[in-house]
């Protein structure tokens, strides 16, 4: 059914509150950086402020240090936020989409007490010109808050494969209402299809399983994010939260220049007494293998999601509707094969 099967050992000591947690894997300090800067380009209390008014500004790419530049000029006739005092704090924040977690976001400083803010500032993104080439730029202003609650107040979306690079001119745009796919969330990432199983401590005879086991089939992952015009170098990472031990760590072989790679890669972790499937989630991680850094695409979190682990509040047990449902039908069908399709998000 695969071709690599892996057996690791999950092990905690049950009587102890706190499970031990490996500090020395940098895998999972690669997963946590990522993760930690993977943020909404929706981020904020949209309040009931209606889109209005204009943004200058003009794009450009400089060959020489392959570098994405965006001048961001002036806004005009922005909303109004605070209608008792008549003012708005205005800022522009940049994006480069279907992937702002590998180039992140750009944001201008704060013009306090205006709705005709001048910035003339440059927000730049060290990238290669093909890969730009097949992202779009989402340019979206904001009203800064002082308690964290800012303010949407228009945004535009350009689609860089058909900008006119010979434009370097500075332009006016109208800033437009958030985008439907911005409402519902949307932010498809490709999808997963695996199967799990769960073996319970003698299910399949005296001591056997001596203790209990997780299966985890990877089959195959459809519509990844292509982050080259040659497709993209996949691999999955896993791991059995809380442990972040070496020993909790496996990954699956690249799959080269293909966004619907087949990795056909079964993982056994023993050790699973039934009370830690309750405590403990199972993470897996889709990246673009290149040689100095790794990009996260994407991933998925089986467990409760009850926000809960050994009785300790922590922030990766946050598991989706459909992956707690995957979970806990596992849970319920000891020995049998759960097969499911689950979508990839930002962790």
């Amino acid at each position: 059914e695969s071709d690599t099967a892996s057996e690791i050992s999950f092990q905690f000591n049950k009587h102890k509150k706190t499970p031990s947690i490996g500090s020395h894997s940098s895998d999972m300090a690669s997963v946590s950086s990522v993760s930690g800067s993977v943020l909404s380009v929706y981020s904020g209390d949209f309040g009931s402020v209606d889109a209005q008014g204009t943004v200058e500004f003009a794009l450009d790419y400089d060959e020489k240090n392959r570098e994405f530049q965006v001048h961001v000029s002036q806004c005009k006739d922005l909303a109004v936020v605070d209608e008792k005092k008549g003012r708005s704090d205005p800022y522009v924040k940049t994006y480069l989409l279907p992937d702002k977690a590998r180039m992140g976001k750009r944001k201008t400083s704060v013009k306090k007490r205006t709705v005709n803010p001048i910035y003339n500032e440059v927000l730049r993104y060290k990238i290669e010109k093909m890969i730009l080439l097949i992202q779009k730029l989402n340019l979206s202003v904001w009203h800064n808050d002082p308690l964290g609650r800012n303010s949407f107040l228009g945004e535009i979306e350009i689609d860089l494969a058909s900008w006119d690079w010979s434009n370097r001119k500075l332009n006016w745009y109208p800033l437009k209402p958030r985008s439907l796919s911005a409402v519902n969330g949307v932010d498809h990432r490709g999808v997963m299809s695996l199967s799990i199983k769960y073996v319970p401590p003698g299910s399949l005879g005296p001591k056997n399983p001596p203790s209990g086991e997780v299966h985890i089939w990877v089959k195959d992952v459809k519509d990844l994010l292509q982050l080259r015009p040659s497709g993209v170098d996949s691999f999955v990472k896993c791991y059995v939260l809380p442990d972040t031990s070496k020993k909790s760590y496996q990954k699956t072989r690249v799959i080269k220049r293909d966004t619907n790679p087949v990795f056909n890669h079964t993982i056994v972790y023993d050790g699973f007494h039934t009370e830690d499937l309750k405590d403990a989630c199972v993470e897996l991680t889709v990246w673009d293998h290149e040689k100095l850094t790794n990009h996260f695409l994407g991933g998925i979190r089986l467990g409760l999601g009850t926000g809960l682990s050994y009785g300790i509040s922590v922030d990766w047990m946050d598991s989706t509707q459909e992956e707690v449902a995957f979970w806990q039908e596992m849970m319920l069908a000891a020995n049998e094969w759960i097969e499911g399709l689950l979508p990839l998000r930002s962790l």
